[in-house]
């Protein structure tokens, strides 16, 4: 039996093509999938991205499905949050060809239930694994068919909906697609709105020939930091490359901390739903859960990963989640995660008064931070025991461990330090009152892991 749990992840199935992942093995999973939905759907909706593996994936996927009696809906190229919205709006299972930010050698697969549902390692991605690893079992009924169909328009009609910006005043953005999904979505979504549109890198192009889709990067950024600038544009977006992140720099070319846009949304669809659950990560600045409770909502801290974040506001009832990493989650969007509509939200919120936007987030950015720091350790456990055991010897210091190893300090700086899922790695993050306390922090922190 084949071993394919380096490339079934906790959230997605994600390997290089060619190395770990061809048409026959993708066959498989489609057939894998259509064999766990079955009962619940006689359909599965599926769109790709615009990698030169993407089409052809998604194509073998499509007969794995209707090699098992069901019918396939191909929506074509599209962002990850366009398929969620045709699983949503569709009611079907769906199936997304992507490897997001990942270079170009490597492609994935996200899955869903009806309703844009998450499929993860505890909601069937396991099973899925298990069935491709001990044969797919054949099945001698009537194959499904595959039809098309085009939802971009529906999706951008579906997002204007819920964010009014025709009382805006007139913007210019400059949005940076990085050759990804987001040179596909936003010329329709933006369509008819009182802003005009600044394209970088709109061209659709999996080598990335500009640089990586990951704008979490400041590397990625640089292009869109020096376009906002020259020609004085209101703000700059960045998607990532499947278009469900996106990243925010003001008109001064300066980054937004997505715990700002975070807090920023939150208070919005507070507005909307006054008293409503805001979900946040332990990650998020602690002024996210501050400015929610002073705007009479409900903060809610959960574990950091989408599985965890869409589960939480399922159980909750929660109209909005956000993650330090960009991903911002919405009830009136099946709960699912989408940037184009966080986007929105920002961009309304500076067309509603005629401050500068760096004056606007200001107000959501009350603390310093590090950011994510990376070091590659071989022993992930000690180090993180070793972290435990210097600052819980210290007065007044209050440690959890929900996810990873979260240090709270007296006078309020705190850091959280997480071992990767998949990467000899442990992830910091350190939040205090200025940069000179991160700076203090974020040496002592390192100086124990990397000694």
């Amino acid at each position: 039996m084949p071993d394919l749990s380096s490339i079934v992840k906790a959230y997605d199935i994600r390997g290089v093509v060619g190395e770990q992942l061809d048409a026959d093995l993708v066959r498989d999973f489609g057939a894998a999938f259509a064999l766990l939905i079955k009962p619940e759907a006689p359909s599965v909706v599926i769109g790709h991205d615009m990698r030169d593996s993407s089409p052809a994936l998604s194509a073998a996927f499509a007969e794995g499905v209707t090699s098992q009696g069901l019918d396939v809906v191909s929506i074509g190229l599209a962002s990850t949050d366009q398929l969620y919205f045709a699983s949503g709006s569709l009611n079907m299972p769906g199936a997304m060809f992507t490897a997001s930010h990942n270079p170009a050698k490597y492609n994935g697969i996200k899955l869903c239930r009806a309703g844009a549902s998450p499929v993860g390692q505890d909601t069937g991605l396991a099973e899925i694994r298990d069935t491709v690893e001990q044969g797919v079992p054949g099945f001698e009924g009537q194959r499904g068919s595959v039809t098309e169909r085009d939802v971009l328009a529906g999706y951008a009609a579906y997002l204007n909906n819920l964010v009014d910006l025709s009382g805006s005043r007139p913007l210019k953005i400059v949005v940076d697609a990085g050759n990804g999904m987001g040179g596909h979505t936003v010329p329709t979504v933006f369509a008819g709105l009182p802003i005009e549109v600044v394209p970088m890198y709109f061209e659709l192009d999996g080598s990335f020939p500009n640089h990586e889709a990951n704008p979490l990067d400041p590397a990625n950024i640089v292009d869109l930091q020096a376009k906002v600038r020259e020609v004085g544009a209101d703000a700059g977006v960045a998607f990532d490359g499947d278009a469900d992140r996106c990243f925010i720099v003001d008109e001064r070319g300066e980054p937004v901390s997505p715990s700002a846009i975070t807090a920023l949304v939150a208070v919005r669809e507070l507005a909307k739903d006054p008293g409503g659950t805001i979900i946040h990560n332990l990650i998020t600045s602690k002024g996210v859960p501050e400015i929610v409770s002073e705007h009479g909502g409900k903060p809610v801290r959960t574990r950091v990963g989408h599985s965890f974040i869409k589960a939480e506001m399922a159980r909750t009832g929660a109209i909005f989640g956000g993650e330090h990493s960009a991903h911002y989650y919405f009830r009136d969007f099946w709960r699912a995660d989408t940037g184009m509509l966080a986007a929105l939200h920002v961009l309304a919120a500076l067309g509603e008064q005629n401050g500068p936007l760096s004056e606007l987030t200001s107000a959501y950015s009350r603390y310093a931070a590090s950011g994510e720091i990376n070091s590659t350790v071989d022993d992930q456990v000690a180090k993180m025991m070793a972290v435990k055991d210097a600052f819980g010897a210290r007065t007044g210091v209050e440690i959890d461990e929900l996810d990873g190893l979260t240090v709270q300090l007296p006078g309020g700086a705190w850091f959280n330090l997480r071992p990767s899922n998949t990467e000899p790695l442990l992830r910091l993050n350190v939040e205090a009152a200025n940069t000179d306390a991160v700076r203090g922090l974020v040496d002592e922190v390192l100086a124990l892991i990397r000694s």
